[in-house]
Parts: structure tokens; sequence; C-alpha cells
């Protein structure tokens, strides 16, 4: 039996967490991060969801450690919950990660249609408003084939990316900061907060999970971790991401901040950051630099999520929670790469529906993170850790449960409309067909060694 290469070390599991958590959200959504908190407000508020996290995390780094298996949250709640449980787990956590794919694909299209506007040309058709150009479905198209072949060829190629993306990512960010820094006023920070301090707080809080999720991707390489890998790293990468990921999003807040009046920044334009920078330095050169850090993200999130998707894919499969065709290892690249094939083609098929379709399939993946670190903190807790543990894992689930309800409920605003229900139906509704398909007569392999969970 060929087994996946064992070639990852500490600096590749910090770049495939950062590039799952860091894609192009930072450049579209920044004006409604300070419209909803105001720049401490939204400081404050990424602060605090951070922190929070810190719990979670460790539960993950804790779970890593004991149960090494690529198909994360899965293989943690099979120890402790029905199959069914299990297969409903990591079926929604790879909503996450393979819907990130099509979307960073269309991504590319929008960025460079932004910089070359003769990309904006020959529409094909127009869904929900939105129209679909050839040329952007052309370029998502070829990133696809590009990223698809590149781990196909090992995990070596495909880290090797991710780490050069990822530190070439955060140089771009640095210098343009500090360009800004140049240009920009003290003033312009202020009001400090764009409601009451408490409200404008928990306004930015509610939007940070799904913004500094990825942390919890370390687990689907696990199975890769070069001989000599100290089990405590996993834990390590996991919380360097996290404050990677809230310093990152400081200094992104801090520099558009003060480079413009927040409450200037206009909704209505593609790229508010960029507008906002241009407007400051009346230079032309900084667009191109902020949106070339835009597509090195774009990149880095793109691979990333193909990565942790496709490790998901191949170990539920080979847990036999969906056909068993998926967990197919290529023996000289020792890359599950039915599993990564399987990604690219879907990635390759959705981006003809457009950003309008995909928002509501979105709207779904948005909590499909929250269930995920809520059936780990569970399981965590059923392994009966030290009392430390187990409060980590009892805040987790009080903090996913109300991720999850806030989504849920239809009393409070932000709540699920049809659209996203009917999103959610389909999605299960797949589910249903891809765990009808996993083999009747199956004789589980012996798993990983799993270690005291308590030490």
């Amino acid at each position: 039996m060929t087994h996946l290469a064992r070639k990852l070390r500490l600096v590749d599991y910090f770049a495939l967490g950062f590039g799952v958590m860091v894609g192009t959200a930072w450049l579209v959504v920044m004006d409604d991060i300070l419209k909803r908190g105001g720049p401490l407000g939204a400081i404050l508020g990424f602060t605090l969801g951070a922190l929070i996290l810190l719990p979670i995390g460790y539960v993950y780094g804790q779970l890593v450690k004991a149960i090494p298996d690529a198909a994360g949250e899965a293989a943690y709640v099979a120890r402790f919950f029905p199959p069914v449980v299990s297969f409903a787990t990591g079926w929604m956590m790879f909503l996450s990660y393979s819907l990130t794919c099509p979307f960073e694909a269309l991504a590319a299209g929008r960025i460079t249609g932004y910089l070359v506007p003769s990309l904006n040309s020959h529409e094909l058709y127009r869904i929900g408003g939105y129209p679909v150009y050839l040329p952007h479905v052309a370029l998502g198209l070829a990133l696809t084939l590009v990223l698809t072949w590149l781990n196909y060829r090992g995990i070596q190629a495909s880290a090797r990316l991710s780490k050069t993306a990822t530190f070439t990512f955060l140089t771009l960010v640095l210098i343009f900061a500090l360009a800004g820094a140049r240009h920009g006023s003290v003033s312009n920070f202020f009001p400090l907060f764009s409601h009451s301090p408490l409200l404008s707080i928990l306004l930015v809080w509610q939007v940070v999970p799904w913004l500094v999720s990825g942390f919890e991707s370390v687990g689907k390489c696990a199975e890769e971790a070069s001989p000599g890998f100290a089990d405590r790293n996993f834990s390590v990468a996991i919380l360097l991401t996290i404050f990677s990921g809230l310093i990152f999003f400081w200094v992104v807040i801090g520099s558009v901040s003060f480079v413009a009046p927040w409450q200037s920044l206009n909704s209505k334009l593609q790229f508010p950051t960029a507008v906002a920078f241009e407007r400051a330095l009346h230079a032309h050169w900084i667009v191109v630099l902020i949106m070339g850090s835009a597509l090195v993200a774009l990149v880095q999130a793109f691979n990333a999520n193909i990565i942790a998707s496709s490790r998901l894919l191949y170990a539920m499969s080979r847990h036999n929670l969906l056909n068993p065709i998926m967990s197919g290892v290529h023996p000289r690249n020792q890359t599950p790469s039915t599993a990564i094939i399987a990604v690219g083609l879907a990635t390759a098929a959705t981006i003809f529906m457009g950003e309008a379709m995909l928002v509501p399939i979105l709207e779904v993946g948005a909590i499909s993170a929250a269930v995920g670190w809520m059936a780990a903190c569970a399981s965590y807790y059923r392994m009966k850790p030290d009392r430390f543990g187990r409060g980590a894992a009892i805040f987790g689930l009080f903090v996913t449960s109300a991720m999850v309800l806030v989504k849920l409920l239809p009393w409070i605003p932000g709540h699920f409309t049809w659209h996203e229900w009917l999103a959610l139906g389909i999605w299960a509704a797949l589910g249903i067909a891809a765990r009808a398909s996993r083999e009747r007569n199956f004789q589980e392999q012996p798993d990983l060694e799993t270690a005291d969970a308590a030490n």
C-alpha cells in the first residue's frame, strides 16, 4: 500500500494554514470591516476574535498530535460518534475548503480585469446580474489546471509554492503599508468607533471567525510530516497561523485607516482599499503593488485549499465514508492523485456558475468551519483530557454553538434566507449520494497510532 510522502516541516505547515486563512477577502471587505467597527473597533474586534480562537487552536493541536489523520475532524469524531456524524462533519468541512477554490479562480479574473480593463470583454452570459467574461473564465481555468498539475506532481512542489507565495505576500504587504505611512494622517483614524465601542467591537467580531479560519487545516496534512517532526510543532504551527493572521489584519486595518478617512471608503467601488491608497499617494503604481499582492495571496489560498480539500476527500474515502476510488495514491508522486483531480475538475466546472450562484453556497460554507470546530471540541472532551483541556473544549463548544446559531435562528440579523437553506439542502443531497457510494463490505485498515490526548 502506497502512503503519502512525508516531507513537510514546521514552515510548510505555517504556510499551509496561513494560505487557507488569507486569500483576497481582505482587499474586498475592508470597507465593510471599518464601517462595522471603525479603526479601533475593528482592531479590538479582531483581537477579541483571535483570542477566542486560541482555546480551539489548543484543542486542535492536541487532537492532531493524538490522531494524525488527514480526515481531520471526520477522524476525530469517528472515535466517539456514529459514522454518519463523522461523514456529516467531514462533508461540511470539505465544502469550506473546496468552495474557496472556484472563488479564488474567479477572483483572478476580477483582479486582472481591474488592472487590464480590456479583459472585461466578450461577455458569455449573465447570472443574477453579474456578467461572466470569457477572459475571466479562461484565466480561472488556466490557473486551476496549473495548480492541479502542481499538486498532482508532489507535495514538495505545492509546499514550495505555498512558502514562496506566503512570504512574498507578507513582504509586499509590508512595502505598501510603509508606503502609505508617508502619506497619511493620524486624524483619519477619528472617530475611532463607528457605533458605541461595545457594539462596534461585536459587529466586527461576528465576521472574524470567517476571516481567520484556516488554522485547522494543519491537521489535513498531519500524515505528511517529515521523519523526526516533533508532535508539539503541530500546535506551534496552529498558534503561529492565528497570531500571524491577527497581526496581518492589524497592519492592513491600520494602514487603510491612516491613508484615508475610513468613512470615505466607497463600498460601491470594486476594490476600495486600492482606491484609497491611490488617492493618498496620487500614484497608480501603488494600485499595481496592492493588486499584485492580492494576486499572490490568491495563488497561496487557491493552492492551500486544493491541498486541504484533496487530503480530506482522500482520507474520508480511505475510511469508507464515501466512494473508495478517491483513496488512490500515486505510486511515484505519493500524492492523493484521484482526489486532487476530482477537486480540480469540480473547481473547473464551478467556475462557470459565476459569483452570483456561488454566494448562497458561500454563506453555507461560512458556518461549515464552525461546525467542524464544534465537532472537534466535542471529540476532544470525550477523550477525557486534563482540567485545562476540558475547559478549552467546553469553551470551544460554547463559542462555536453561538457561531452556528447566529446563522440559523430566524430572529437574528444575518440569518439564512431561503437561498442559503436551498444551497444547504442541495449540498446535503449531494452528501447523501456520496455516502451511498461507499463499499458495503469494508474492512477498516489498521489506523494510525493514537497518542494519549491528556499528555
